[in-house]
């Protein structure tokens, strides 16, 4: 097995995994952003013009509509979705009779479908036929009944719970695992030294999961960029292109308006923003770690 240890070897073995990463995730990459720099309808040849596209997003007013929805989901995922999924791993971490079942149970809507999963809140938060308005309603409250979709103000804030929703289950199994990764004695040693529940959490339980809270943090920026069938489902970008987000605007433009090229350069950004964002939080965290 020494011929395991070899680089030449190790590098021999990468040869495959490399090949299917360039060709599925870097040429991709690479020919959007090659797109983005032409005038091209999907038909015919492409027309090279620069940085023209990405000069007409400054002053695409729908795009930045795109963006400021985008980022009030991510605003809403990280504040709901974070310590929601903290909090359930924590329960979920505690030996009762049936946990098993509970534990398989939370990862259900992680499972589901996007597109199901925005056919399933549309008969909750729809303004017309929606469980919450009908349930106001019923009640006598119909006057907090609100646009819960569709509207002009509340729609990215609702895709924001409908993302922890489907989410909060998969990234409580993570913290789950993390949590499962402590060493049991460093619990006893420190209640020999008269640590409280309080103090075992905060001085010993969230410092010792700071890799697993980055996951977390990285899987919640990427999944929240690339949100697709579940806006479509819900609202579709109406009223008006009011509740767009990046991806959904960008199919807009690229397949129902036709500007491939600029619908490329929308795909580019979003890639570079979910990359800026990644790459930040992973700087301040690796600084906040060796402070």
């Amino acid at each position: 097995m020494i011929w395991l240890s070899k680089r030449r070897t190790i590098f021999f073995m990468l040869i495959p995994t490399m090949i299917v990463y360039i060709g599925y995730i870097i040429m991709p990459v690479l020919i959007s952003f090659y797109y983005s720099l032409t005038e091209y309808t999907g038909i015919g040849a492409a027309r090279f013009i620069g940085l023209d596209n990405f000069s007409r997003l400054l002053s695409d007013s729908l795009f930045w509509i795109s963006l400021k929805n985008t980022l009030i989901v991510l605003a809403v995922a990280l504040l709901l979705l974070l310590p929601g999924a903290f909090l359930l791993a924590l329960l979920l971490n505690v030996k009762v009779k049936g946990g098993n079942a509970v534990k398989a149970l939370n990862f259900a809507p992680s499972i589901v479908a996007p597109i199901l999963v925005g056919l399933i809140w549309v008969f909750i938060l729809d303004p017309q036929m929606g469980m919450i308005n009908v349930i106001l309603t019923k009640l006598g409250l119909g006057q907090l009944a609100q646009s819960w979709i569709g509207g002009k103000t509340l729609t990215p804030y609702s895709i924001g719970i409908v993302f922890t929703w489907q989410m909060i289950g998969f990234l409580a199994t993570i913290f789950l695992a993390g949590l499962k990764m402590i060493p049991r004695d460093v619990y006893e040693s420190s209640s020999m030294d008269g640590a409280s529940k309080v103090q075992q959490m905060f001085r010993i339980t969230i410092p010792m999961m700071n890799e697993t809270v980055k996951i977390n943090v990285i899987l919640i920026i990427t999944g929240v960029f690339k949100i697709f069938e579940t806006v479509l489902l819900l609202t579709n970008g109406g009223p008006n292109h009011l509740s767009e987000v990046m991806v959904t605007y960008m199919y807009n433009v690229t397949f129902t308006s036709g500007e491939y090229g600029y619908g490329m350069a929308i795909a580019t950004v979003t890639f570079l923003l979910t990359l800026i964002f990644s790459l930040v939080y992973m700087s301040l965290s690796r600084k906040s770690i060796e402070e």
